[in-house]
């Protein structure tokens, strides 16, 4: 799949999920694109859209909870308005 259109199919995923939790995509575009480029950039080299500001540890069963949307994203965003790659608001 071309690369602008995964990171299209991408977008529209995590607009889908920010909508069903009642949250927001950062309205700041450059930091969705920035967040977005990343999480492409993990999936190619790890295999998974990791959130860009978590390390994968290796362990795929650990690390399926830092896949994007993340498992902390929700208590981080009630508790800073943002989630930690600032990718998802309130």
């Amino acid at each position: 799949m071309p690369k602008m259109e995964e990171k299209e199919r991408l977008r529209k995923m995590l607009e889908r999920h920010a909508e069903e939790k009642s949250i927001k995509l950062n309205p700041n575009k450059k930091i969705v694109e920035m967040v977005l480029d990343g999480l492409l950039r993990n999936k190619e080299k790890n295999g998974e859209a990791y959130c860009p500001c978590r390390i994968p540890s290796g362990d795929r069963e650990k690390d399926k909870e830092i896949i994007c949307p993340c498992a902390f994203h929700i208590l981080e965003i009630e508790e800073d308005g943002n989630c930690k790659c600032r990718l998802f608001v309130s």
